[in-house]
């Protein structure tokens, strides 16, 4: 079994920034694929950004593009997401989440919450 912990979460004003860790402990996670979602109440779950293990290939929603980073550290099996010039709309709850191929089956965190205020 995988556990993923998310931390790093807060409370900013627009505009700032913030870097939420996921450590991953248990199994391996060489071959899988790490992502971040987030949830707003009343939402659904929306994608963020992710990033594959076997090639460092990223990828990010159009919100997320060109304000957010997601990296990873293998040696410390660790996965970051850079956030900065944040938005009220970014508030919601970030996951991070583990897949082999989609994350739908793969193994999720409880989550850290992130509120921007105006």
């Amino acid at each position: 079994q995988v556990q993923l912990v998310e931390s790093g979460g807060g409370l900013v004003q627009a505009g700032g920034s913030l870097r939420l860790s996921c450590a991953a402990s248990g199994r391996t996670l060489s071959r899988y694929n790490m992502g971040w979602f987030r949830q707003a109440p009343g939402k659904g779950r929306e994608f963020v950004a992710s990033i594959r293990w076997s090639d460092g290939r990223t990828s990010y929603a159009d919100s997320a593009k060109g304000r957010f980073t997601i990296s990873r550290d293998n040696a410390k099996n660790m996965v970051y997401l850079q956030m900065n010039s944040l938005k009220p709309e970014d508030t919601g709850i970030y996951v991070c989440a583990a897949g082999q191929v989609y994350f739908d089956d793969g193994y999720w965190g409880q989550g850290t919450q992130v509120i921007v205020s105006s």
